[in-house]
């Protein structure tokens, strides 16, 4: 597509947790967490998920068959230390296996080491509120480094901490299904980032050369012209947009959300927190409409009026991304490295027919989110890639498998990878680009 620049990398993304099985691992918050009544919708869990870890040759020639030029995949911290500190070597074989045969296809592997699977053993010693998880995150990014960091092209600490911090502490509706006080949660968050800093250090000493943090980003409007919501959707746009991304680029949090931080923080840690990084993940989906609310939680997130809607309900608003990624280089200017959309994508209530799955409404949400790429790098943003999310349909968490977000469709009863409509459509904008 016009407009883009030379070298801009055209990727895919999946997590352990929702693609992998849980053949040869330990247990997450996630799989405990599957397992209380109502906890997911369908009352699913990844135990099988997409099979991928016997699957995984099938998957790579279904990366190679769509021509990405990178994979975003994470590692299952599970799975490499399944029931303590000690290392799996089992575990690492798995993903030696799978980033040799990335490399061997010409595809970049980009490792996510965390995307919200903290390992149960962890939780149950005291899990994101406990300053000791973070000590050994970085023992296990460390680990995880010495062994994979040759054939990686790009490192993340870990994946959408604001998502993992609201839904997994505040609400209760991720795991580990926790309902903190709003000032307690704050904890949480710290810890996050500070394990993300002392992630990037352990990183660097292991050789790496690019290293980023994926967080995500959603413009906020408020529901309605009262008072309380537009107060509401301050406060939003910065727990959503800031608070784990000021500390980063800037060294400090929001000043709205300082005095909550206190508690959590020691001496040294921000700079911690700030350890630089070579690019920002940006993953974006939709716009919200805020609304107040009394209780602990002061705040709802909704779909504004006025725009079509995905199967989970959510805008469909191409601008915001130009928006976010605008808005971030204006908000932060020369602190802000290099910006990658690591995710992007959509569910819709896709249907096999003749074996077959046309889905034009995501290939038109894919093409008018690429244009807003574009539309944001015109505007002078340094936007490096863009991955769709996701390859295949997959565990979508607390939806379990009602939700399909993949360029391919999953037959679950039979693990049959399908190629949807939109699978072609992205195969060919890669093939035009290059």
């Amino acid at each position: 597509m016009d407009g883009l620049p030379a070298g801009f990398v055209w990727g895919v993304a999946t997590s352990a947790q929702q693609i992998e099985g849980a053949a040869g691992r330990g247990t997450s918050v996630w799989d405990t967490f599957a397992r209380q009544p109502g906890a997911v919708v369908d009352g699913s869990n990844g135990d099988i998920a997409c099979d991928h870890y016997h699957r995984w040759a099938d998957d790579l020639a279904l990366l190679s068959d769509l021509g990405v030029g990178a994979y975003r995949l994470s590692v299952a911290w599970p799975r490499v230390q399944p029931s303590g500190t000690a290392v799996s070597t089992a575990g690492l074989d798995f993903y030696d296996r799978l980033l040799d045969g990335l490399v061997a296809r010409g595809i970049t592997p980009v490792v996510n080491l965390y995307h919200w699977d903290l390992p149960q053993w962890a939780q149950d010693a005291g899990g994101w509120t406990d300053r000791e998880t973070v000590n050994r995150f970085a023992e296990y990014a460390a680990v995880v480094a010495a062994r994979l960091g040759d054939r990686v092209g790009t490192w993340s600490t870990m994946n959408e901490p604001f998502e993992n911090f609201v839904l997994g502490h505040l609400t209760g509706e991720h795991a580990p299904g926790l309902t903190l006080s709003f000032d307690a949660a704050f904890a949480v968050a710290h810890h996050l980032l500070l394990a993300h800093g002392l992630g990037v250090q352990a990183l660097r000493a292991a050789g790496a050369t690019s290293v980023m943090l994926i967080n995500s980003f959603a413009p906020s409007r408020p529901a309605s012209d009262s008072e309380a919501d537009q107060n509401a959707a301050g406060l939003y746009d910065i727990l959503q947009n800031r608070l784990f991304t000021d500390p980063v680029l800037t060294g400090d949090y929001p000043d709205e959300l300082a005095p909550l931080i206190t508690g959590a923080a020691r001496d040294g840690d921000l700079p911690t927190i700030a350890s630089p990084i070579d690019a920002l993940g940006v993953n974006y989906y939709s716009i919200n409409a805020i609304r107040a609310l009394d209780g602990p939680v002061p705040l709802e997130a909704v779909a504004p009026a006025g725009f079509p809607t995905t199967a989970f309900g959510w805008a469909v608003a191409p601008d915001g991304l130009t928006e976010t990624l605008v808005g971030l280089h204006q908000r932060y200017g020369s602190r802000l490295p290099p910006l990658v959309v690591t995710e992007n994508g959509c569910a819709y209530d896709d249907e096999l027919r003749d074996g077959c799955c046309d889905d034009p409404d995501r290939i038109a949400y894919l093409d008018g989110h690429v244009r807003a790429v574009r539309d944001a790098v015109a505007a002078g943003v340094d936007v490096r890639g863009y991955y769709v999310w996701s390859l295949y349909d997959n565990f979508e968490w607390a939806q379990g498998y009602t939700k399909r977000f993949g360029l391919a469709y999953l037959d679950y009863p039979t693990q049959r990878r399908i190629p949807k409509s939109s699978f072609a459509w992205y195969r060919d904008l890669i093939a035009d680009q290059s």
